[in-house]
């Protein structure tokens, strides 16, 4: 066993220089994100003229971000848009239709004797 215990000095030399940029992590889309969210609007405004009933427009919206969430993630988020929209639009809509369905108040029953 080595019994002296002077250390050895550590001799770095000089750090190598790139001169290659950075890349960064994804590519920047904020053209493509303003696009899509007039786009999505659009969309919206064209299902919100076509819809009478007045309690649809708040999963209608809702349909809406999540369309243009899952939209995004893909490679083409314009192209991928309005069916994702359609999808969830009709399934907000069917929603909707179902939640006032059992919110209808009901008619008491009149008039019978037991």
């Amino acid at each position: 066993m080595n019994r002296r215990k002077k250390p050895a000095p550590a001799r770095f030399g000089r750090a190598p220089r790139f001169n290659a940029p950075p890349v960064p992590a994804a590519p920047f889309r904020g053209t493509h994100e303003t696009d899509l969210e007039q786009f999505k609007a659009r969309l919206l405004r064209e299902w919100l003229a076509n819809t009478p009933a007045a309690g649809a427009l708040v999963p209608l919206r809702q349909a809406g971000n999540e369309a243009a969430a899952i939209a995004w993630a893909s490679e083409y988020p314009l192209l991928v848009l309005p069916e994702l929209l359609r999808e969830k639009a009709e399934a907000a809509l069917r929603y909707a239709a179902r939640q006032a369905a059992l919110t209808k108040p009901k008619r008491p029953a009149v008039g019978r004797a037991a």
